[in-house]
């Protein structure tokens, strides 16, 4: 989250300063206009401020109003069909600017002769207006993807995981699109093979990646799937469809247009997205087993670091010094802590979700044992504030508990002043929670100075598998003090 907010100011200051230098090269360019030689040729008149300062300044604010209003606003700010609807939008307000700006830019083909009638010139304007627009927005769409592919989580642990060989692979492979467009362009190849090579594979891949990354992926397990459809993958595949028979009339003009859309669609709905689902299926099964995997792992390494001898040792030692002490009072509810706490790991551990109140209840339990531990030690401080949370809250079991005891494992000594703050509340279905604590270099002879348990790199992996795009975790350390930050949106 933190990375997208400063992506997003960089974005806005590079392009308030693209606008801004634009703006003034075309204020300073007064000898210079490719298309000036044309009125006098067409015998029209011709004027800078008229013909070309204006209505390029008009093109160069609007385009940076748009992309300012979809980045810093729809991207961040809309969901679902409401998101489309403002793309769209944005689109036919595009074209008709520019639509209306080339009447001034290239009035001189009001007196070509090519042009019979001033209806086919201004109908040449729409449909270059329109070409245009529709080439910004995929240039747009394809920048909009890349971004929500290198913020998406899977994907950071996917190059993390290949060293980066896959994002290699996609930038090369757009760049040997490039040029073999670039050939085919220069060497007058037929518009048939430009067009599979410019509009159609680039719309397949388009396509691909949008139905199985985005469409798909959030498609609703209990809601009817036909709403689902007819609110979000038909008004875009319409949009897209359009989008393309647009570039494809652009290149070839004896293509018809009803013709190409109607084969786009076709192909579309026959054989792209039953593609993309099946394709997507296998993936998710794949992932499901994946996080399932690294679950079991994780509650197998925590259940295992919970019952070694070590652990038991102490915490029988615990229990009987208190019982010499307190004539067994404590020690009774030290034994009703620990049996609950066994019996959270052997049945609500094993579940995907579980209510978060359970989940404090085992928190609340093991600061209590550990507290018998340190109860007659005046140099340890234990602070903990754990708000009750709402009753309908669900969390995956024993997220929580690594980072309480790498505090109470790593903040106490007995030889030391030692402290530990633990603090957790929820708001609007948020959970915040805060473990402070200061650090001890455990001693050589120390059996638990080399193990670490599950460890916070397992529980990083944890959330970002369970919890991708709600969470957001800081932990910073110093030389005398660790410190946890975790925010989840249940």
């Amino acid at each position: 989250m933190k990375a997208r907010n400063t992506y997003q100011k960089i974005e806005l200051l590079i392009a308030t300063l693209a606008a801004g230098f634009f703006i003034f090269i075309a204020a300073t360019s007064t000898n210079y206009y490719s298309e000036r030689h044309q009125f006098s040729e067409n015998h029209i008149g011709y004027d800078f401020n008229t013909n070309y300062l204006r209505p390029l300044v008009a093109i160069i604010i609007v385009s940076y109003l748009l992309f300012v209003f979809l980045t810093q606003y729809v991207e961040t700010k809309t969901r679902g069909f409401f998101k489309i609807i403002l793309f769209l939008c944005s689109y036919l307000l595009l074209a008709f600017i520019l639509s209306v700006c080339f009447t001034y830019i290239f009035a001189w083909r009001y007196g070509n002769e090519a042009y019979a009638t001033q209806r086919d010139v201004n109908a040449s304007f729409f449909v270059e207006g329109f070409a245009v627009a529709a080439v910004s927005f995929v240039i747009y769409l394809v920048y909009y993807g890349l971004k929500e592919l290198i913020f998406s989580p899977l994907l950071k642990q996917k190059l993390k995981e290949s060293n980066g060989s896959r994002l290699v692979f996609i930038v090369l492979s757009i760049l040997a699109w490039l040029i073999i467009l670039v050939m085919l362009s220069a060497n007058n190849a037929a518009a048939f093979a430009i067009i599979v090579w410019a509009v159609i594979l680039p719309y397949a891949l388009l396509m691909f990646y949008l139905n199985t990354l985005v469409l798909i992926p959030a498609l609703p397990e209990k809601k009817p799937w036909s709403s689902y459809y007819l609110s979000r993958i038909v008004p875009i595949v319409l949009l897209i469809n359009f989008i393309a028979t647009v570039f494809c009339v652009a290149i070839s003009h004896p293509v018809s247009f009803i013709g190409a859309y109607t084969l786009l669609l076709l192909w579309t709905g026959v054989a792209v997205i039953p593609l993309c689902w099946w394709i997507y299926k296998n993936q998710k099964e794949k992932l499901g087993l994946k996080t399932a995997l690294g679950s079991s792992q994780a509650n197998l390494g925590f259940l295992r670091s919970q019952i070694n001898p070590h652990f038991l040792f102490n915490a029988l030692n615990t229990l009987y010094g208190t019982a010499l002490q307190e004539n067994a009072e404590r020690t009774g509810e030290g034994i009703q802590k620990l049996g609950d706490m066994m019996r959270f790991m052997l049945h609500e551990n094993m579940q995907d979700k579980i209510l978060l109140v359970r989940e404090v209840e085992y928190l609340r339990n093991y600061i209590d044992l550990q507290l018998l531990r340190v109860a007659n030690a005046p140099d340890i401080q234990i602070l903990v504030r754990i708000e009750e949370p709402a009753a309908a809250l669900l969390i995956t079991p024993m997220l929580l508990i690594p980072f309480i005891e790498n505090a109470f494992k790593h903040g106490i000594s007995l030889r030391e002043p030692s402290y530990i703050s633990i603090a957790l509340h929820t708001q609007n279905n948020t959970l915040y929670f805060d473990v402070q604590n200061s650090i001890h270099v455990k001693p050589d002879g120390d059996p638990e100075k080399f193990k670490s348990g599950i460890g916070l790199p397992n529980v990083k992996e944890r959330l970002q598998l369970e919890y991708p795009e709600r969470h957001e975790l800081v932990i910073r350390q110093t030389a005398k003090d660790f410190f946890v930050h975790l925010t989840i949106n249940l």
